[in-house]
């Protein structure tokens, strides 16, 4: 206490008073408030004393004084000269303007009480009071793949999103009414937080949602963000809410045990858009069913319960399920894609189908088997030797170098800014064990006479984004040598696909054109993965095999090289690619339009330029 004393020494009492009235204001408008009362009622005392200490009370009565003098300043009303002496009415005068003060002050208190109320719920800085809602952490103006695959996951039941991001609530709101149309029956609450932050999650309710999903961003903050959501899950004792993320980088990767542990689902982005480049570049229509199978419009994958298959073979279910196809069976917590077709189900296993509801699969009655000539039984097609160039260099490289389909057997890497000798070891390395002839060209491609060599040599060209880059000026130049490639193709009447690589999902809707040879993968198809895995978990390891070259991949099959041209039940093409170890999930025109999930009896005509979209290994 003397300590105190001896700080205090040095400064004067209005100083003192000043550092008090500032302590007393930055307790908020309550604090406020109560001074402000405190110090009417000493006033109104005060004044009542005065007026009996100097007499000014001509009838006596103390406690009426004092009411008097409380009234007066409570009302700020000025006394007339009748009331009472001169003395009374001056001193009541001073209390009724002490008075109007005072309410002025206590209005404006009150004023700025409810505007800074009303501005922190503009913000968005209110907890959020709901039950079994999808929490989303990340909004960037532009990017909506997301939110509306959700939208259509939801199917017309009511479902809420709290999407919580570093903005203002107004703000976000004003951009997803002008790029969403939002179902009545879907709500999206927005919130202002720090997604790295778990205390400024807090007011998201994260501990009574379904799932949390990290929307995509920079790896630095989504692995900051999902270790927040992971630390407040742990704190609010609900470890089994899943987590669901994007990462673009292997070295970001989050370990398999504690992925497990604090049940995190992270995709590799980088890594699934060099997959789906390296299948779809040399197969034209693939991107339409990459993009039919991982988002919510159309046919999708579910693992649903068909009562009755108990002692079915895969083969009769093949041409007994109508309204869906099934894909496969989910036994001991693992999925068998494209089983054998003698494989025989047991009471408790779960099918894969690809369909466009759960409820849409109807099991029929066995009245017809499709009899198969022995010669539709045999794979005539020959796939054609080809040749790819790609155009860029990033680390997703060898991803594309291992998945490319066998068929292809030369690659022409345009390399413009100079691969290091130890990334040319590792390439060499894949392409050798591949059998691929690697090629390294060095060139200008802004050079139109050096791109119109270079779009000589293959028939498909794959264009890769400079991830070290900004993003906004990656895109920008991929759009130029797309622009510049499809104008060499026009002119010179060239016969090659393009394949592009771009980061962001506005700049993909600027250069989409109706011509299906070009396919552009965006951070959009690893939103699409994003939002189905986010419904149904399970799927991941589906969709890792399907994007991958091991196991069963997506084909798209000419049927004049098939040799299964003309008219056929969707039934006995079924039989027919299942024999082949295949399974039909559709059909590409020759103008590359799709149809999935075929009704059984329907009969359609395939000419030679008609294609079949399978599942299988090749």
């Amino acid at each position: 206490m003397k300590k105190r004393r001896n700080r205090l020494e040095g400064f004067s009492i209005r100083d003192r008073f000043r550092y008090w009235f500032d302590n007393r204001m930055s307790k908020g408008s309550l604090g406020l408030i109560r001074g402000l009362i405190a110090v009417s009622v000493v006033m109104a005392l005060f004044t009542a004393w005065l007026i009996i200490l100097c007499g000014f009370n001509e009838e006596g009565e103390t406690v009426s004084v004092f009411w008097d003098s409380i009234a007066t300043l409570i009302n700020a009303w000025m006394p007339y000269t009748e009331e009472g002496s001169p003395g009374y009415v001056v001193l009541m005068s001073l209390s009724a303007i002490a008075g109007l003060l005072f309410t002025s002050v206590l209005i404006g208190i009150v004023t700025s009480a409810i505007e800074g109320r009303i501005q922190n719920l503009k913000k968005g800085n209110s907890l959020v009071l709901e039950k079994d809602h999808i929490v989303v952490l990340g909004f960037y103006p532009g990017e909506y793949t997301l939110l509306r695959q959700l939208i259509l996951a939801a199917a017309g039941s009511p479902a809420c999103v709290v999407l919580a991001e570093d903005m203002d609530r107004e703000e976000m709101e004003q951009a997803l009414q002008e790029n969403l149309e939002i179902p009545k029956n879907f709500r999206i609450i927005c919130r202002t937080a720090d997604i790295t932050d778990p205390a400024s999650l807090e007011k998201c309710s994260v501990e009574t949602c379904r799932t949390v999903i990290v929307s995509p961003t920079d790896d630095m903050t989504t692995t900051k963000a999902v270790l927040a959501v992971s630390v407040l899950l742990q704190e609010k004792g609900v470890p089994e809410i899943s987590v669901n993320a994007i990462i673009s980088r292997e070295k970001y990767r989050f370990p398999p045990s504690i992925a497990e542990a604090n049940n995190i689902t992270t995709l590799q982005t980088n890594s699934v858009i060099a997959k789906m480049i390296a299948h779809a570049c040399t197969q034209t229509g693939l991107s339409e069913t990459f993009r039919e199978i991982f988002n919510f419009e159309g046919s999708e994958f579910y693992l649903i319960d068909v009562p009755g298959i108990q002692g079915m073979p895969f083969n009769d279910l093949m041409l007994r399920l109508n309204g869906a196809v099934p894909v496969g069976v989910f036994r001991d917590g693992k999925t068998r894609i494209n089983p054998p077709a003698d494989y025989v189900f047991e009471e408790e296993d779960r099918i894969l189908v690809f369909s466009e509801e759960p409820s849409s699969a109807r099991l029929e009655s066995p009245l017809y088997t499709p009899v198969v000539e022995a010669e539709a039984f045999m794979n005539h097609e020959e796939e054609e030797v080809t040749d790819t160039v790609i155009i860029g260099a990033n680390e997703t490289l060898p991803v594309i170098l291992h998945e490319l389909p066998e068929n292809v057997s030369q690659v022409f890497l345009v390399d413009s800014h100079g691969l290091l000798q130890e990334d040319r070891d590792e390439l060499d390395e894949i392409a050798a064990g591949r059998n691929l002839s690697l090629k390294y060209i060095q060139g200008n491609v802004q050079s139109g006479k050096f791109l119109l060599g270079v779009a000589r040599m293959a028939r498909h060209i794959i264009l890769l984004s400079n991830h070290e880059a900004d993003p906004e000026k990656a895109d920008m130049e991929a759009i130029f040598l797309l622009m510049n490639l499809r104008d060499i193709r026009a002119r010179y009447e060239l016969d090659f696909n393009i394949t592009v690589e771009m980061q962001k999902e506005h700049n993909q809707k600027l250069v989409v054109q109706g011509d299906h040879s070009d396919f552009l993968v965006a951070s959009s198809m690893s939103s699409l993965i994003l939002a189905q895995l986010a419904e149904s978990p399970e799927l991941q390891s589906v969709f890792r095999e399907i994007l991958s070259n091991e196991g069963n991949e997506l084909y798209i099959k000419n049927a004049g090289l098939m040799r299964i041209t003309g008219s056929y039940t969707v039934r006995y093409l079924r039989q027919i690619m299942l024999n082949q170890k295949y399974i039909l999930l559709g059909r590409l025109d020759p103008e590359k339009n799709s149809q999935f999930n075929l009704p059984l009896d329907d009969t359609i005509t395939l000419t030679e330029d008609d294609c079949l979209i399978v599942l299988g290994e090749n």
